[in-house]
């Protein structure tokens, strides 16, 4: 365990690494994917507003809570409970949901890498829809190259965690997360300019509240857990490293989620536009990302650079929130058994890599192997996207309205807080609707 504990660089630091734990692959693969299957605008309106009714509060509660113990959520939530409390849970959870979703999350990562190279090698040029949806079959159903760029994601991923927060996550988030902002809008740009495109556009924001339901609902609740950095540790452990009365999280925490949902709704003007383009189908699942965009460059001038640029920033993403979530593994481990980073960052990438293999053979041997009606990477993206993090969410939220209470959540929150800050008209928000509105939605959601 380190002596010392680490503390952020600088304002700026704390905000792009955690707005690119929240982005990432959440807003850019796996947000236009849900948005497909579960209808388009309906699901965008509902995103939108569970992000900033729960969302925002939440994440600040998450942020706090680690600034004022100084430490990761398992030894947090102890000091801050007597001992067998059930609300210790809350560091428990947030740890096994970052598992579960690391052990499809590197498999992602993977898969983005292998597009880059392709993009660099020229594999795309000249190939039609249907080729490239060929190229995205055979690919994902291809085990040793799934498993060589899951295993190189991993090793990435750890080579830079255990450099440390200041000299690792802190200072790659830095520079590549603006880099990241300004190319998804020029993408956007060039896919609102395709023949067709507004097509893809009034579908994308055009609600059909006909298709709002419990299901929807609680897929979009999920998407804003997951695309945030709720239920999972993270946010606990990077509010940790904050200095107290130095930060002002109720600003900085709503810059974070409002930087995360511009990303995604930019993410959607660049994916539908191009698919209604393109004559293809919005609710491909899971593959939406890895068959429009390289569709999308073979229409453009300069493509392939455009191409080459869009899957390198996008690996960067995708590593932002992996560093996350790999962190908020390897602390807890740490925490657990007592051992240094570098040690609990081996052992989690370790058993990352052991519960990968079944995400991996999702789309190989395993494809026909479903568990209610989903395959193993349906499955886990299921299991801590619709129910681990709304579930650590409503303990949080709990925990916050009856144990903390909303006047010492409002005081902690606000310490060093600028003008944007906590006010009394927040109570009902956080007392009543927040937990009220998660429990319902995740049981209609569910039943």
């Amino acid at each position: 365990m380190e002596k010392t504990r680490e503390s952020w660089g600088s304002r700026f630091g704390f905000i792009m690494a955690t707005a690119g734990f929240a982005i990432g692959l959440g807003a850019i693969w796996r947000f236009p994917y849900m948005v497909g299957v579960n209808g388009g605008g309906a699901f965008l309106i509902v995103y939108i507003i569970l992000s900033a009714v729960i969302g925002i509060p939440l994440f600040i509660a998450e942020v706090t809570l680690g600034r004022k113990t100084q430490k990761g959520p398992i030894l947090g939530m102890r000091d801050l409970t007597k001992k067998g409390s059930p609300w210790r849970v809350i560091g428990w959870l947030g740890g096994i949901a970052s598992l579960m979703i690391m052990s499809y999350y590197v498999v992602i990562l993977g898969w983005m890498v292998a597009y880059l190279v392709k993009m660099i090698t020229g594999e795309f040029a000249g190939a039609s829809t249907v080729q490239i949806q060929a190229i995205y079959s055979s690919f994902t159903s291809n085990m040793p190259q799934v498993t060589f760029y899951t295993i190189l994601v991993t090793i990435l991923l750890g080579i830079i965690v255990t450099r440390g927060l200041k000299d690792g996550i802190e200072k790659y988030c830095k520079v590549l997360m603006p880099a990241l902002f300004v190319l998804l809008i020029v993408l956007a740009v060039k896919s609102l300019l395709l023949p067709g495109a507004m097509e893809g556009v009034k579908w994308y924001l055009t609600p059909d509240f006909s298709k709002i339901n419990g299901q929807v609902i609680l897929a979009a609740l999920g998407q804003a857990f997951f695309a945030i950095g709720i239920g999972v540790a993270t946010a606990f452990i990077y509010g940790s490293y904050l200095e107290r009365g130095k930060s002002s999280i109720p600003s900085d925490s709503s810059i974070i989620v409002l930087a995360n949902t511009m990303i995604a709704i930019v993410a959607g003007l660049i994916i539908f536009p191009a698919i209604f383009s393109l004559g293809l189908s919005p609710d491909s699942g899971p593959g939406l990302v890895f068959v429009t965009m390289p569709n999308l460059f073979a229409q453009m001038t300069g493509g392939r650079i455009f191409g080459i640029m869009f899957f390198f920033l996008v690996v960067i993403a995708g590593l932002t929130s992996g560093m996350g979530y790999l962190e908020a593994v390897a602390v807890c481990i740490s925490e657990i058994f007592n051992i240094d980073r570098k040690k609990s960052t081996l052992v989690a990438l370790g058993t990352i890599l052991l519960m990968s293999i079944l995400p991996i053979l999702s789309y190989g041997p395993l494809k026909d192997v479903l568990i209610g009606g989903r395959n193993f990477f349906d499955l886990a993206d299921f299991l801590s996207g619709n129910v681990l993090m709304p579930v650590g969410a409503l303990i949080i939220s709990l925990y916050t309205a009856f144990v903390w209470k909303f006047k010492n959540y409002k005081e902690e929150a606000n310490l060093g807080c600028g003008k944007f800050r906590i006010y009394n008209w927040w109570k009902p928000v956080v007392v009543f609707v927040i937990p009220v509105a998660v429990a319902v939605i995740m049981v209609t959601g569910l039943i």
